[in-house]
């Protein structure tokens, strides 16, 4: 594990396998972090097994990251400008950018923005990118992460309590999770067409966040798709969502 500074002074956390050929950098999803989404479930060692150098970075509010608690400092674009940072810290040429749910919005911005990204591999969501611009606020809205992260956390949604749930296993601060979802409160993405790079769609076939992801990977001009079984927080553990991704960064 290391730390480095980002643009605007926060000090973030990151890890780095190492490893042969193009980076793999890995943004994770809301409430989780690098362990949570991507060691525990597998993805890295099928990763680094396959001979991969892969990096994942803890986004702000996460992790072993700083975690302010003024939604000011968040917002998709700057969490997008985080990972630009790290690749500048890093000194990274060329990468392959991957990213779930929140992760996934956020790695889509990264490669909308810059040339270094040369692949990029989202999942955890669908046609909400399409319709909504983003996260599919048709299942959760920004106000329900926020009041499911405060008090008991009763008396919202399904799905937001399902973040609260995972917040409390993870020991999240729930308070920079409530903060950064009123940041979060936008829909940045107008089109993705504008993303050449092949890249490829992950989606778990009972995950409503990740609804109709034909339709997100019709959108790219140069995308594939892969659906393995499980919900919004299972299908990273399927084998088939590991083996997509290594045999798509092949």
């Amino acid at each position: 594990m290391a730390k480095f500074t980002s643009w605007d002074g926060l000090e973030l956390n990151y890890r780095v396998w190492e490893g042969e050929g193009m980076p793999v950098v890995l943004q994770h999803g809301i409430v989780a972090d690098t362990n949570a989404n991507w060691m525990s479930v597998g993805v890295v060692a099928a990763l680094h097994t396959a001979g991969h150098h892969v990096i994942s970075l803890d986004a702000r509010g996460h992790g072993r990251s700083e975690k302010p608690h003024d939604p000011a400092r968040y917002s998709w674009h700057a969490m997008a400008d985080d990972v630009r940072a790290l690749y500048d810290h890093l000194g990274l040429d060329e990468v392959a950018q991957v990213g779930y749910s929140m992760g996934g919005i956020i790695s889509i911005l990264v490669a909308q923005a810059d040339a270094r990204v040369r692949k990029l591999a989202v999942g955890g969501i669908g046609s909400g990118v399409v319709d909504c611009g983003g996260i599919d606020w048709r299942v959760i809205n920004a106000e329900d992460i926020v009041t499911a992260m405060r008090g008991d956390g009763s008396g919202t949604v399904e799905q937001a309590r399902m973040f609260r749930m995972l917040a409390d296993v993870l020991g999240a601060d729930r308070e920079a999770i409530a903060a950064l979802a009123g940041g979060l409160n936008e829909a940045p993405i107008k089109s993705v067409a504008d993303i050449t790079v092949p890249a490829l769609v992950l989606a778990g076939d009972a995950d409503p966040f990740a609804a109709e992801p034909e339709r997100l990977a019709a959108a790219f001009p140069n995308a594939k798709l892969a659906v393995v079984p499980g919900d919004h927080l299972v299908a990273t553990t399927d084998p088939g969502f590991s083996a997509a991704l290594v045999e798509f960064l092949a």
